[in-house]
């Protein structure tokens, strides 16, 4: 089960993925050379991590009244 606590520390490490991409998508340091992950997965993943943020902090949710009709 994700609690909100998780959820929360997922969004964070998404946001910081998304910062570092940000600042270079890949770099090279002699014969050793690092690619980070694609900016549209790691978007992906934000907008997933800040809904189960929503869910389980009760945010999303919305009062629907509902009517009893006699058929």
């Amino acid at each position: 089960m994700i609690t909100l606590e998780r959820a929360n520390l997922h969004l964070q490490s998404w946001l910081d993925a998304e910062l570092a991409v940000s600042s270079g998508q890949s770099y090279s340091i002699g014969s050793r050379s690092l690619t980070r992950a694609s900016l549209p997965e790691i978007r992906k993943q934000i907008n997933y991590w800040r809904n189960e943020v929503t869910r389980l902090s009760g945010r999303g949710r919305k009062a629907r009244r509902y009517v009893p009709r006699d058929l």
